[in-house]
């Protein structure tokens, strides 16, 4: 029996809580019987045994969890195999996912997080400390959503010797840039117009000044290079200076605009002109990564960067991919 405890239960959390009920007779077959033994969010907790249908229902209509074990009393003190952890991104210090994830590792628990913050902060610290605990550290989900990008790159093109990455790692901006090129309205009005779609946040600066894509670069970075990057060693550009005005010029020549996100000699993310025949020309949200290698060439991958349960597919993944024990089969 897996025990699992689901830490951070807001849309992320609650979708993966609805996949795991959903796929139950899929993964049981998969990776044996599981169960959610703790579900915590920043203001309770329900713990022990309990019918996770309940724990959403509660979640839903109280909109928090009733008081019980704090999220770090329960990373510390129960009883458990799988920490699925999925709080609010902080990429000033990793907190409060950072120490949920440590306390974690540091049990000998394994850990799977969409949380970028605790990885862009300390990386290679969290690394250390899984292998000297013999457990492992999986975060397929902080860097596209349901774009395979981590697993894909270990395992689908080992051998090869990882050149560079680059690509658009955050679909707000994606959005934004492909109806400006389409529409040639200004950008306030556009995102103004995603705001009111939910695409952007009420305070879009983490999306449209490039921090969001910079934080998944760093990311990709160190688990894909071997670099020992921080946020700091990124070069960071944003959108809101592009004008309609700059996409005529552009498309004149052949060329459009997009947010690109890049690893190589250097990290940096700026808007860049590229042909409008290029894979990264995607419209809407996608996310897109182009992966040059010195065996296979250039490979793309292309996905839905972000939501409840493209993110939880990631996360599923994960699970599948830590406890799978006979060969997977499609469903």
């Amino acid at each position: 029996m897996i025990k699992i405890a689901i830490i951070g239960f807001g849309t992320v959390g609650q979708g993966v809580a609805e996949v795991l009920i959903e796929k139950k007779e899929y993964l049981t077959k998969v990776v044996g019987d599981y169960k959610v033994v703790a579900v915590a969010d920043s203001k309770g907790s329900i713990t022990g045994d309990f019918d996770l249908n309940h724990a959403l229902k509660v979640k839903r209509d109280k909109k928090r969890l009733p008081d019980g074990l704090t999220a770090l009393e329960i990373v510390k003190n129960l009883d458990f195999d799988l920490l699925i952890e999925t709080t609010t991104t902080n990429i000033e210090d990793g907190e409060p996912g950072l120490t949920h994830i440590k306390e974690a590792l540091k049990r000998g628990k394994d850990v799977i997080t969409s949380n970028k913050g605790p990885l862009v902060v300390s990386y290679k610290e969290l690394m250390k400390i899984s292998k000297k605990n013999n457990c492992n550290l999986l975060f397929e989900a902080t860097v596209g959503g349901a774009m395979p990008v981590i697993k894909f790159v270990r395992r689908c093109l080992a051998g090869n010797k990882i050149l560079s990455i680059k690509g658009i790692l955050n679909g707000t901006c994606n959005y934004i840039l492909s109806r400006m090129e389409k529409e040639k309205m200004p950008f306030k009005q556009i995102l103004a117009e995603a705001q009111e779609l939910k695409i952007a946040e009420a305070d879009p600066s983490y999306d449209v000044d490039g921090i969001d894509a910079a934080s998944k670069l760093v990311i990709v970075a160190n688990a894909l290079l071997g670099i020992d990057a921080k946020l700091k060693d990124v070069k960071i550009t944003g959108i809101r200076e592009i004008t309609p005005e700059a996409f005529d010029v552009a498309m004149e020549k052949g060329y459009t605009i997009r947010l690109i996100a890049e690893a190589g000699n250097e990290l940096k993310v700026s808007p860049r002109l590229i042909p409008l025949n290029h894979p990264l020309v995607l419209q809407g949200t996608l996310n897109a990564l182009q992966i040059k290698t010195d065996l296979a060439g250039d490979v793309v991958v292309v996905g839905k960067g972000a939501g409840k349960r493209e993110t939880a597919s990631a996360i599923i993944s994960d699970f599948i991919d830590l406890y799978a024990n006979q060969t997977i089969n499609f469903i």
